[in-house]
């Protein structure tokens, strides 16, 4: 009677061991994407039918199907027939101050609300970090960098840039933004107060306006860059004529905002460039046509209809002539410092819509880039320059920033329009949402 009682007594305790012992089932946070075309952004052929894993907001495994093994349980995502490049890193842009939606440009639109409108315009269009170069006001803009926003591209500034006084960007109501200089001494303090700030970047001026403003001499410039190296600082000019170029190349430049636009580049620039072999450029190329309805259509995704209407009344007055001589001397330029292995990194001079990446990616190639180089110029070496370790390529321990195309952009660069779906830090970007924010459902 007593074994009777143990083993009755015992019975529910084995049945609750049993239940505690039983694993529970697999579950993952890990997603396998497989069957795209893979551009891994830098000089490596694509991956056909390619797999990669993204785990905790990076890459954790990049190959092909059948080589990758996700973890148990991992989320699976067919994207049989599309492309995945990184997402875009962009050296030049100019956020805050328009206001997209209303097509108008003021200081009046520059605040937070709006930095980070922009941030997600060039999260939709693909971009996942911005360089702000020279036109930031007060502290604010540098206190968005240490933030993480869901959706929206990373933000760097290089702060005010340094110019004359009132010489600074060429919209009148922002010349006053940079810091005037007229002595070495007070040329020198601006870097100082930048460094201080933990910039990413010193941005110079070095443009009359046609005539219209002082620029930078090479007393100040030089002592602006001496400074700027001194407390470990690259400095990067936005510039117009040839012998400016060849003066801040003498001095130690480490980057040009834009090419030369004046003339094209002879022997002496040539020699001087061999001499910087660390110099990027960033082209900014002028637009190298008339936009057409189809660059409508892609501007109206996060337009309202009375912008794309006006956009269509401004086109259907302008008459397609000959290429633009503006064009055809930068393209000139670029050529010929891309055959020497120059630096080529990626920038819009953009405002803050997006889709201004798409356009100057489609520039590059018309100025003689392959898609290929162009995709490599505006992902991993724009990554490196700015120090991105993390981003730039598809590539394990990376961050999962990445787009899928519905084609191949190498077949042709304006295939990297055909935007199916962005992810920045392994999350998709919800671009339905974003369009109905700006456009309406």
């Amino acid at each position: 009677m007593r074994s009777l009682k143990l083993l009755v007594f015992c019975l529910p305790w084995v049945a609750a061991c049993s239940q505690q012992e039983a694993p529970p089932p697999a579950t993952s946070s890990a997603v396998l994407f497989e069957g795209a075309r893979l551009i891994i952004g830098d000089e490596s052929r694509p991956v056909d039918d390619a797999a990669f894993v993204v785990e905790n907001g990076r890459f954790t495994q990049v190959g092909t199907a059948g080589e990758v093994e996700p973890p148990a349980g991992a989320t699976r995502v067919d994207l049989t027939g599309k492309t995945v490049m990184p997402a875009l890193v962009d050296l030049h842009v100019h956020l805050g101050y328009a206001d997209i939606g209303g097509m108008t440009n003021s200081p009046e639109n520059y605040s937070r609300d709006n930095l980070i409108d922009h941030l997600r315009r060039s999260a939709y269009y693909g971009t996942a970090a911005a360089l702000s170069m020279g036109i930031d006001r007060g502290d604010m803009p540098l206190q968005l960098r240490e933030e993480t926003i869901p959706g929206a591209a990373r933000f760097l500034s290089v702060g005010p840039g340094i110019a004359r006084p009132n010489a600074g960007p060429g919209a009148a109501d922002r010349r006053d933004i940079p810091y005037g200089v007229t002595t070495q001494e007070e040329a020198r303090a601006a870097v100082r107060e930048l460094a201080a700030k933990n910039v990413d970047m010193v941005k110079i001026w070095v443009d009359d306006r046609n005539g219209t403003v002082e620029k930078l001499t090479p007393d100040l410039y030089g002592a602006i860059i001496d400074e700027a190296h001194a407390h470990g600082l690259r400095v990067a000019a936005h510039i117009f004529n040839l012998e400016d170029a060849k003066g801040l190349l003498r001095a130690g430049l480490d980057g040009f905002a834009h090419g030369v636009r004046d003339l094209d580049i002879d022997a002496e620039f040539m020699a001087l460039l061999a001499e910087r072999p660390d110099l990027f450029l960033m082209p900014n190329l002028p637009e190298s046509g008339l936009r057409s309805e189809a660059d409508l259509a892609f501007f109206a995704e996060t337009l309202p209809a009375e912008a794309i209407e006006r956009m269509r009344e401004e086109l259907a007055s302008q008459e397609r002539g000959d290429p633009d001589e503006r064009f055809e001397v930068q393209a000139h330029n670029l050529a010929r410092m891309h055959a020497v292995d120059v630096t080529i990194g990626f920038g819009t001079d953009g405002d803050g819509s997006g889709w201004n990446a798409h356009e100057e990616l489609a520039d590059m190639v018309a100025a003689g880039l392959s898609p290929a180089e162009v995709i490599v110029a505006a992902t991993s070496t724009s990554a490196e320059i700015l120090g991105l370790d993390e981003l730039g390529t598809v590539a394990a321990g990376k961050s999962a920033d990445f787009i899928v195309l519905d084609a191949n952009p190498l077949d042709d660069i304006a295939n990297t329009r055909r935007i199916d779906r962005v992810y920045l830090r392994g999350e998709e970007v919800d671009r339905a949402a974003l369009r109905a924010r700006w456009i309406g459902p």
